[in-house]
C-alpha cells in the first residue's frame, strides 16, 4: 500500500486542506477601498460624527455581514445600499479585515449617565463580549458614539431594523435606558 492509500495519510491530508483558508482578505486591499469610506466613516474609521458609526476596531464578521446586508437590501439605508452595490464578497472582506485591524478611538459618554449604565450593561455583554468589544457576529460597543447607540436601539425597538434578540431584549427598556447603556459603552 503506498503512502496516499493510508487512511490515516488520507485523513491527515484531507484535515490540513480543509485547514486552508478559501482566499485571505486583503487588509491593504480593504485600504484602498476603504478611501470611499472616509467621509462619513473617518480616517481609518473612526467617524467624528455621531451620524456615522466609528468602525475601527469592529468584529469584521459583524462588519461583512452588515455589509452584505446593506448590499441584499436586509438593512436599509440608501447611502449605504449605494455604496455597497458593486462590492464582490471579496471586497466586502476586504473592507471588514481594514476597519477591524484599525485602532479605535474612545466617543466617550457623559459620565453621570455612564455610572447608570454600567449597572444596567451585564444584559448586552454575553453577546457583545466581557468588555464590549465584540463577538464575532455581535458588534463592538466600546468606544462608539452614544447618539449612535441610542438610534440603534431605537431602531431596534421601533422594528425599523431587525435583530430577533436585539427586538427582545429592548422590549423593556426605556429612552433612559438607551441613554445610560450608550453613554457606558461610549465611555469604554
Amino acid at each position: 500500500m503506498n503512502s496516499l492509500q493510508n487512511p490515516l495519510t488520507l485523513s491527515f491530508l484531507l484535515a490540513v486542506f480543509l485547514a486552508l483558508p478559501v482566499s485571505a482578505a486583503d487588509i491593504s486591499a480593504g485600504e484602498k477601498k476603504a478611501e470611499n469610506c472616509v467621509g462619513c466613516h473617518g480616517e481609518k474609521g473612526n467617524s467624528r460624527s455621531a451620524q456615522w458609526p466609528i468602525l475601527a476596531a469592529q468584529q469584521s464578521i459583524y462588519l461583512a455581514n452588515q455589509l452584505k446586508a446593506f448590499k441584499a437590501g436586509d438593512r436599509i439605508n440608501l447611502m449605504m445600499q449605494s455604496m455597497t452595490a458593486n462590492l464582490s464578497n471579496e471586497d466586502i472582506a476586504n473592507l471588514a479585515a481594514y476597519f477591524s485591524s484599525q485602532k479605535p478611538v474612545k466617543a466617550g459618554g457623559d459620565p453621570a449617565l455612564a455610572k447608570s449604565g454600567e449597572a444596567k450593561a451585564n444584559m448586552c455583554l454575553g453577546c457583545h463580549g466581557s468588555t464590549a468589544a465584540g463577538n464575532g457576529q455581535f458588534p463592538r460597543l466600546a468606544g462608539q458614539h452614544p447618539d449612535y447607540l441610542v438610534q440603534q436601539l431605537k431602531a431596534f425597538k421601533d422594528g425599523s431594523r431587525k435583530s430577533g434578540p436585539m427586538q427582545g431584549i429592548v422590549a423593556n427598556l426605556s429612552e433612559d435606558d438607551f441613554k445610560a447603556l450608550a453613554a457606558y459603552f461610549g465611555s469604554l
